[in-house]
């Protein structure tokens, strides 16, 4: 008999760390959640990984495989308590990250401050060495200028430190050779070159990208080793890997060196895996849906590819690396209610967290959360949370509501139960907006559309949402509250590389497309050589590449991407034929007789490891476990409950109808009807 392996996957989020242990037989998926430890997120994982292997019975050593999310960076970030960083410039670009893009804040008040530089000025230190714009060394490095650099970062008493040269885009060398100094006279300092981390062209941006990444290298690096130290301590020696914001993941050596390409992964794991039950349920057109206790990630997924963008925020600052496309709402189950100066009704975008949490925990919280709002309704059972691990206090949220209702003009004995629905409509109102916003920018059809609602609130909002923006199906997985989870489970290994190229491109090819691919060879060999150092687990690997492309004059491109076939037999009529192509999707015109000018080249490697399986769902037979009343529109409904764990493949739920299951409730309102799958992913499609 063949011994089984596996592979955990992990999530950790600010209330709930989450795990998923697949059989790679197929045979099963495992699921379980572990309250988070925000001082010391390692502590979650050891405990949950020890409860979920003694649970499952299995043996340490059938582990193979470890993927781990989790947003540490990005809280550092945000909450801007990252490393004592300082920055080294070339002479003349010390106010890089002051002046920024020279943009304010807001258009429409002059007062609203600027955001503070992630570096203090007076620890950014200037050098003569820059490159010239062709890539050469315009002046080369002062021996004794880096010497009295050493000792200036010295007495600095700094973390870590970022170097940004003028056009060292074109060639890294520079920087690595001062890096290189930087180390030897400083051997316990981290140093970050932003031409080797993202050698993209815009030195304000490619500076952030150095600059972040010194800025929770620190941080991240100490955890990777408690982490490491706490799985080995188990007795698992299966290797590590982190999932990236391109919803690939890297090695454990990887992610240590360059922390900026894993701040936003979390939430890119749960979009890889709805593309899986997306597939699985015969659609591609998917708008993903991750609902937590802290915020909404949303992102819109065409024809069952992940969307990327290089335009996200992380904070304040701009990332010009390519991230899955996610744009998030401060709207979660523990998003706070409040009323603004004008006695209007907000939702977020501040969380009640996981301590004290929304005031049901019993945990001290004494403000209103959407949570709350789920129990005053009846949606969410207080006695059966969790799986009935944890009871909720549904009169201690009817008193939180209470204290709002009043202001918001509502009396009577339902007053606090008003506050709740006018609670629930204003964070669906924003998340509808926010859907609406991204598929016009897209020029798609919501109705073409099917929502995938995960995350521990994500189905019970979910049919609230889409009755909002407009959607006619929602898909529900399995197992909703430990989806990002699965998402790292089944995520290939995958880094991003680029070339600035700024050149023009005809029919007939010419010197542009020469330069074209000599930079597509060069992308490849160092995309190889990385690939062969992560592990023995990758199997074939293969490319994608994207090209940023505009007509000669025009301010803003657009990005052309190439699947591994095309790569193969690319050309430059096929190129210029995509770009007109797709210029006249997105504008209604186009110029077939011009050249193209490029500007940047990107490639990215996928590692592919072994696919995991994903198991069919048991047939069983639906059958209702009693009445709930559930408050909607004003009236107090009788919903039919259901236990998740016995809807079968092809088995029909109709709404009014609560579906209880450990991880989550999900809500089936009326007019709506609610069919499971071969998976077990419930479809809720309106009659």
């Amino acid at each position: 008999m063949q011994t089984p392996r596996y592979r955990i996957g992990i999530d950790v989020g600010g209330t709930f760390t989450d795990f998923v242990l697949a059989d790679l037989t197929g045979a099963r998926l495992s699921f379980y959640k572990e309250p988070s430890v925000p001082p010391d997120p390692s502590l979650a994982v050891e405990r949950g990984l020890a409860a979920l292997v003694a649970q499952q019975g299995i043996d340490p050593a059938t582990i193979e495989l470890i993927v781990h999310g989790t947003t540490i960076g990005l809280n550092a970030i945000i909450q801007r308590r990252g490393a004592r960083i300082a920055l080294v410039v070339s002479k003349g670009n010390r106010d890089v990250l002051e002046i920024a893009r020279l943009r304010m804040p807001s258009s429409y008040d002059f007062t609203e401050p600027r955001e503070q530089p992630l570096v203090e000025r007076d620890l950014v230190f200037e050098v003569s060495a820059r490159m010239r714009a062709d890539g050469s060394i315009d002046t080369p490095l002062d021996a004794g200028e880096v010497d009295d650099l050493i000792g200036k970062i010295a007495e600095a008493k700094v973390d870590a430190v970022a170097i940004m040269l003028l056009n060292s885009y074109r060639s890294a060398a520079l920087e690595i050779e001062l890096a290189e100094r930087l180390r030897a006279g400083l051997p316990a300092l981290l140093v970050s070159e932003s031409a080797v981390i993202w050698p993209e062209v815009r030195e304000y941006e490619r500076c952030l990208v150095g600059a972040l990444n010194g800025y929770i290298q620190p941080l991240k690096s100490s955890y990777f080793d408690k982490l490491a130290s706490r799985v080995a301590g188990l007795g698992i020696a299966a290797p590590i890997y982190i999932t990236a914001n391109n919803g690939g993941t890297l090695s454990l050596d990887t992610a240590r060196a360059r922390p900026i390409n894993t701040i936003l992964s979390g939430p890119a794991a749960g979009v890889v895996a709805s593309l899986a039950v997306g597939k699985a349920a015969g659609t591609g057109q998917l708008i993903t849906f991750d609902m937590g206790g802290t915020s909404a990630d949303i992102s819109v997924c065409r024809a069952g590819r992940l969307e990327f963008t290089t335009t996200t925020h992380v904070g304040d600052f701009p990332l010009i690396m390519p991230v899955v496309n996610v744009s998030a709402i401060g709207a979660g189950g523990g998003s706070i209610l409040w009323l603004d100066k004008q006695g209007l009704l907000k939702v977020g975008p501040v969380s009640a967290g996981a301590d004290p949490g929304p005031v049901c925990y019993g945990r001290g919280g004494t403000v209103p959360t959407v949570t709350d709002c789920y129990v005053a309704l009846g949606i969410v059972d207080p006695t059966r949370f969790l799986g009935g691990r944890m009871t909720l206090d549904r009169d201690a949220a009817l008193g939180a509501l209470a204290k709002i209702a009043e202001p918001l003009g509502l009396s009577g004995p339902d007053a606090a139960v008003g506050a709740a629905e006018a609670g629930i409509r204003v964070a669906s109102a924003k998340m509808a907006t926010e859907i609406t916003k991204l598929l016009a920018e897209a020029g798609v059809d919501p109705r073409q559309f099917s929502l995938v609602a995960y995350g521990g609130a994500g189905p019970t909002h979910a049919n609230y949402l889409a009755e909002d923006a407009g959607l006619t199906s929602v898909l529900v997985p399995m197992a909703p509250g430990t989806f990002c989870a699965l998402g790292a489970v089944l995520a290939d290994i995958r880094r991003d590389y680029v070339r600035t190229a700024r050149l023009m491109v005809s029919r007939d090819g010419g010197e542009g497309w020469a330069e074209v691919q000599r930079h597509l060879a060069e992308l490849a060999e160092e995309a190889r050589a990385w690939i062969a150092n992560e592990g023995d687990l990758v199997g074939e690997h293969g490319f994608v590449v994207s090209f940023n492309i505009r007509y000669p004059g025009q301010a803003y491109e657009i990005e052309i991407v190439l699947d591994e076939e095309t790569r193969r037999t690319l050309d430059p009529q096929k190129l210029l034929d995509l770009f007109h192509a797709e210029h006249e999707r997105l504008y209604g015109f186009a110029e077939p007789d011009s050249a193209v000018q490029t500007s940047t080249i990107r490639l990215a490697v996928i590692g592919k490891v072994a696919a995991v399986a994903l198991p069919d769902a048991p047939l069983r037979k639906a059958q209702s476990t009693g009445i709930r009343k559930v408050r909607h529109k004003g009236q107090w409904l009788d919903a039919q409950v259901y236990e998740r764990a016995t809807i079968g493949p092809d088995e029909v739920v109709a709404g009014p109808a609560v579906i209880d299951q450990p991880d989550t409730t999900i809500l089936v309102l009326p007019n709506w009807t609610a069919r499971a799958d071969r998976l077990g992913t419930l479809r809720l499609t309106r009659n």
